[in-house]
């Protein structure tokens, strides 16, 4: 047990799960939750990478996806200890992301991370589709016509995808994953072998010229949007790590950092290659600079169409969650109960339609609609990840983190600053923090009237760094924290002395992360936004010359 990790006593009669996702009925080793990790990870994302690096810059490029890399691993613990190891949490069963904003935050948290999880999954959903559409027919030495293009996507996604979704538990796709990963694996192999990186390199004036002169763009925010959907997963963590066998903090830690060294790797590797083929030329999708007679490259292109099958589910599994959890709270199985307390099976209509395939079938028709429409992935991607996964991946986290321990963080700021208030009459009395949830308890003995003569004396970094902002989130946060505990406890008078288990306390260095993460996203979602925007009209407005 780490020094963060104290026991307490949980009580020893069940009680109710605030989470009402229905259990995994099968679960997955340390192998497989890895496996499913690393495909959420690596799917459409791995393909707009180079295009990211264009935009972007080399050097920045490479800089963000080391960076982000790391984000990933440190928030996909961070969001799973919460939910699992809190001190006020443990035993509750808080099992989804929803569930653990709306905690501290209350409806209005639980909105944000369901619309941010929505609009990355299902911008993911559509890119795949994209991918396939872009892929096979060139495989298979067709045209552009409807039929061959769009209508190839067709038909392969209804027997592939559609299926696949339709699975009750993420952990049956574990096998698929691994498959995935593995094609990922060969893929990245075809691409550093088959790019011409010699000889474009070699036209750009070296190695050294194409760094010097592409160390940061003018897009770098339209890359950090590729980039944050190509590594986002944290909307399939508690999918994930709610099948991982005998879990624990420490096994979910291995899970994580094996599957961002594996995944970020293979990213790095085919950004940078990718990039250095084609420089300014790299598309959206890098396959569509290739010969489209290559041999090799077609094997890519096969490799790739099959991961995208085995990854859409990933995605399909997130947003059918989010509507089931908005319009049935969480029960896909519609079965009900019987006379003598047996689970009675739903009746499904043509025998195989029930309430989970049915609305697999809407979201799935809901992707292919706009995945027929659109021609260009790179947009697709960027969008998504500046609005989605700027929000899942970054700016959630940190605001769980910060409001689920926000007494911690309102204590820890007022024992930190060196401010006094003067109050009339010459004395000085030390203030708890503006709006501290906890103040009642340490202010007791002072009157309201010394306070109603005080003033607040903040250093000069005070407003700069923003912590008003982040005081009043803490507040917030602890204060719903504070409410909600105490009326879920309410009623419950159970021996609570007989046994003890690990929790995770605050920590100072993670408290500071919350708020550079929050900081970080809200940046990446509104730069990246308008940068997009800036990027996709600058032809209606300004002469391509």
């Amino acid at each position: 047990m780490s020094q963060n990790e104290e026991p307490v006593d949980p009580p020893s009669a069940p009680r109710r799960q605030v989470s009402t996702v229905v259990e995994p009925k099968v679960q997955a080793g340390l192998l497989g939750s890895t496996s499913n990790l690393i495909n959420s990870i690596v799917g459409s994302g791995i393909i707009g990478l180079p295009y990211a690096l264009n935009e972007s810059g080399i050097v920045a490029g490479i800089l963000m996806i080391v960076l982000v890399s790391y984000f990933t691993d440190k928030t996909l613990r961070m969001i799973v200890e919460l939910a699992t190891y809190h001190p006020d949490l443990y035993g509750m069963g808080v099992k989804t992301y929803e569930d653990m904003l709306a905690i501290p935050f209350g409806m209005a948290g639980r909105r944000f991370i369901m619309i941010a999880m929505f609009i990355m999954a299902y911008g993911a959903m559509i890119s795949y589709m994209i991918i396939v559409k872009d892929t096979v027919p060139t495989v298979l030495g067709l045209g552009n016509s409807w039929i061959e293009r769009e209508g190839v996507m067709v038909v392969l996604t209804t027997c592939t995808m559609l299926p696949l979704s339709m699975m009750r538990d993420i952990s049956q796709l574990a096998c698929t994953s691994a498959l995935s990963v593995t094609a990922d694996v060969i893929l990245v192999i075809v691409l550093v072998v088959e790019a011409p990186i010699r000889r474009s390199v070699s036209e750009a004036g070296g190695l050294g010229a194409v760094i010097s002169e592409n160390v940061i763009k003018q897009g770098f925010f339209v890359g950090l949007g590729v980039l944050s959907t190509a590594m986002a997963c944290q909307h399939s963590a508690f999918l994930i790590s709610g099948t991982l066998a005998d879990s624990t903090a420490s096994r979910w830690a291995i899970v994580t950092k094996h599957s961002l060294f594996v995944a970020g790797t293979l990213s790095l590797t085919f950004a940078v290659m990718g990039y250095l083929g084609y420089l300014d030329e790299t598309q959206g999708d890098i396959l569509k600079n290739f010969d489209p007679e290559s041999t090799a490259v077609n094997a890519g292109r096969i490799l790739l169409a099959i991961t995208m099958v085995f990854t859409y589910p990933m995605e399909s599994f997130v947003c059918r969650h989010i509507l089931m959890q908005l319009v049935f709270s969480g029960d896909m199985d519609n079965s009900s109960v019987g006379p003598n307390g047996e689970s009675i099976p739903e009746s499904k209509v043509l025998g195989f339609l029930g309430r989970r395939e049915t609305w697999t079938l809407y979201l799935y028709l809901a992707a292919l609609i706009p995945a027929i429409l659109l021609r260009d992935i790179g947009p697709v991607l960027s969008i998504t990840g500046s609005l989605g996964a700027s929000s899942v991946a970054y700016i959630a986290p940190g605001l769980a983190y910060l409001g689920l321990h926000g007494s911690e963080f309102l204590i820890w700021s007022s024992q930190s600053i060196p401010s006094h208030d003067k109050v009339d009459g010459g004395g000085e009395v030390e203030l708890p923090v503006a709006g501290d949830a906890t103040a009642e308890l340490q202010t007791e003995s002072k009157t309201s009237a010394s306070f109603a003569r005080s003033r607040t004396i903040h250093p000069w970094w005070w407003y700069p760094t923003l912590m008003p902002i982040w005081t009043a989130v803490a507040s917030k946060g602890a204060l719903g924290t504070k409410q909600f505990v105490d009326t879920y406890h309410a009623g419950h008078t159970e021996d609570t002395k007989s046994l003890s288990v690990p929790v995770i306390r605050a920590r100072k260095r993670d408290l500071i992360w919350s708020i550079v993460f929050i900081v970080f996203g809200v940046i990446a979602a509104t730069l990246g936004l308008v940068s997009n925007i800036i990027f996709e009209t600058r032809d209606i407005f300004f002469s391509p010359h």
